[in-house]
């Protein structure tokens, strides 16, 4: 059976997408995004790998550049996780009527917390910074001794990520 022009689409696809996500961890390759044709973008970027990597940088993918690719993106898929700092700043305070990923993330840890303590009051997960959420975050800065400002300011935030923490070595144990 003859190799057909859709395989190699997909071979090429499949290499784009290696090498796409080897650019989210390597600033050093150009990001691209898979098309399926081996084009300007992707020689290019095929080259600052191999630069990158001590091959010639010829732009083609031989098979010492594939298994290379290869063994690099299978390298970072097992790597230690990366933290993700999402507080922006010690200065920031998050509060009633913001929304976004943060506000997300607050209300998993608040979700989280009432999971696990019957008095803690439940909330939807909505990434809307709203009454519900400030209550609960008031409630919980009770509980920790701190101002009930409703705001989640970086001392509420290091409260909420160390609360959640015990509670995952609890159920742990």
């Amino acid at each position: 059976m003859a190799y057909t022009s859709a395989q190699r689409r997909q071979h090429i696809y499949e290499l784009q997408t290696y090498l796409h996500a080897i650019a989210l961890m390597n600033d050093k390759i150009p990001l691209i995004i898979p098309d399926g044709n081996y084009g300007n973008e992707t020689v290019i970027a095929v080259k600052a790998f191999q630069r990158e990597y001590g091959l010639p940088d010829t732009g083609n993918t031989d098979p010492a550049t594939w298994n290379k690719i290869v063994s690099v993106y299978r390298g970072y898929l097992r790597a230690k996780p990366d933290p993700y700092a999402v507080f922006p700043s010690s200065g920031y305070t998050a509060a009633k009527g913001d929304s976004g990923q943060l506000i997300y993330i607050i209300q998993a840890m608040l979700d989280d917390i009432s999971s696990s303590y019957d008095n803690a009051p439940k909330i939807t997960v909505c990434g809307e910074y709203n009454d519900a959420t400030e209550a609960a975050v008031r409630r919980f800065q009770q509980w920790c001794g701190i101002p009930q400002s409703g705001n989640v300011d970086s001392g509420t935030w290091n409260m909420l990520v160390h609360s959640c923490e015990h509670i995952d070595n609890m159920i742990k144990k």
